[in-house]
């Protein structure tokens, strides 16, 4: 797996810049960028820092097949949770919404 490649794809599904992925993460822009330009993996406490960015965990970030059983984060439960509730209607009516977006 190559997770400088994987760390891109995420990033440009959201269409961040580096300097966005740096803003949420909480890593500087010239980390972020020394990773590429020396070919170097980050650690393991800066790519928790990424998969919190992204709100993803890092089973997921590693997980090879998309359709592979994943584990959520507290964040993707509770908005599961808050859907749930919702009736059906509502439910499609704020699926339209997301999609829009």
């Amino acid at each position: 797996m190559d997770i400088l490649n994987k760390i891109t794809e995420f990033r440009q599904e959201r269409g961040w810049t580096e300097y966005q992925l740096a803003e949420k993460s909480g890593l500087t822009q010239s980390t972020i960028s020394s990773w590429y330009r020396k070919n170097m993996l980050p650690t393991i406490p800066s790519l928790i820092k990424i998969c919190r960015a992204f709100d993803i965990s890092l089973s997921y970030f590693f997980l090879e097949e998309k359709d592979a059983p994943v584990s959520l984060t507290a964040r993707q439960k509770e908005l599961i949770e808050c859907i749930s509730k919702l009736t059906p209607a509502q439910q499609e009516l704020l699926l339209g919404f997301l999609n829009s977006l």
